[in-house]
């Protein structure tokens, strides 16, 4: 079978579909955005819009459901989330529909932005905690479209476990099975409730030091939640861990399950970049140290 070919994706694309289909915004610049992600390529319209672009079919089911939910979701939010202004339809050699939102002001997260810790911690819990809260009906199921976030672990416990032999030597294998089977052994036994499914560093906008807004819910979706608590190791740790915790009232069984989302992702990098991503590798083994090191707290 032959490979699935990306989509080349980039300004004067952009500028020719907006001409073409939102002609009113014809004569705005079109920029990319320096961090776009990987799912999506993201471009800034004008000062007030932004575009995005789904980068492969996996991620086209994603438009639609942004589309359908955002709208409904960002009421009930504390923080700012995108807003769609329009839909594009496939034209000019791009096969996929696409999107335009409103601009949110704000850099990507890191420990360097964030002038209190602990504080970010809380207001991010807080914002979670209220879209768990908003009514689950009719809101999309854990599937494809949220590549399996929100359902149960699971789903990539093959993957974990190839990952954790193929990385035999370099991590400890037996620890890094112990958490992943403590998280198995987790299930998840509530009610449905909105998850973002994707609350990394990448989709959390600071501004003067503060968490801004959230951004790309491409992930999202109605299920479990612990999909979401993975930021407690690929970000946070010490007091701003506990104080996420504590606002977000994580229980155990949720919390492991947590540690074996930031685990999964965490191996599949490490086995997939060793030799050519030093960044990643690095980053990797940090969050596999810190979720190894929570576990045997923990225990």
């Amino acid at each position: 079978m032959a490979a699935r070919v990306r989509p080349s994706i980039d300004a004067s694309l952009v500028r020719r579909l907006v001409r073409a289909q939102f002609p009113q915004w014809a004569d705005l610049p079109v920029t990319p955005v320096e961090f776009g992600g990987w799912d999506n390529r993201t471009f800034r319209l004008g000062e007030d819009m932004t575009v995005r672009l789904p980068s492969d079919e996996g991620y086209t089911p994603q438009v639609d459901k942004e589309h359908r939910w955002l709208p409904i979701l960002a009421p009930q939010l504390p923080l700012p989330i995108p807003v769609p202004l329009a839909k594009g339809v496939p034209a000019e050699g791009y096969p996929f529909d696409w999107s335009v939102y409103r601009w949110l002001d704000g850099e990507n997260a890191s420990i360097e932005r964030i002038d209190d810790l602990s504080q970010f911690a809380t207001t991010l819990a807080d914002f979670l905690t209220a879209l768990q809260r908003i009514d689950p009906t009719g809101g999309p199921p854990p599937g494809q479209h949220s590549f399996f976030r929100g359902g149960p672990l699971e789903t990539y416990d093959a993957d974990t476990r190839r990952a954790i032999d193929a990385l035999n030597g370099q991590i400890a294998s037996d620890t890094a099975t112990a958490v992943w089977e403590t998280a198995i052994a987790a299930p998840w036994h509530g009610a449905p409730v909105w998850f973002h499914g994707d609350v990394s560093i990448g989709n959390l906008l600071v501004r003067d030091g503060c968490l801004a807004a959230v951004i790309d819910f491409g992930c999202s979706g109605v299920g479990d939640p612990a999909c979401d608590v993975t930021i407690a190791w690929t970000l946070l740790s010490g007091e701003s861990r506990e104080a996420f915790r504590t606002a977000l009232s994580v229980d155990s069984a949720t919390w492991a399950r947590g540690r074996g989302w930031a685990l999964w992702k965490a191996l599949i990098t490490l086995a997939e970049h060793l030799d050519t991503n030093p960044v990643a590798v690095a980053t990797a083994r940090r969050v596999i140290d810190h979720v190894v090191a929570d576990h045997e707290r923990s225990t």
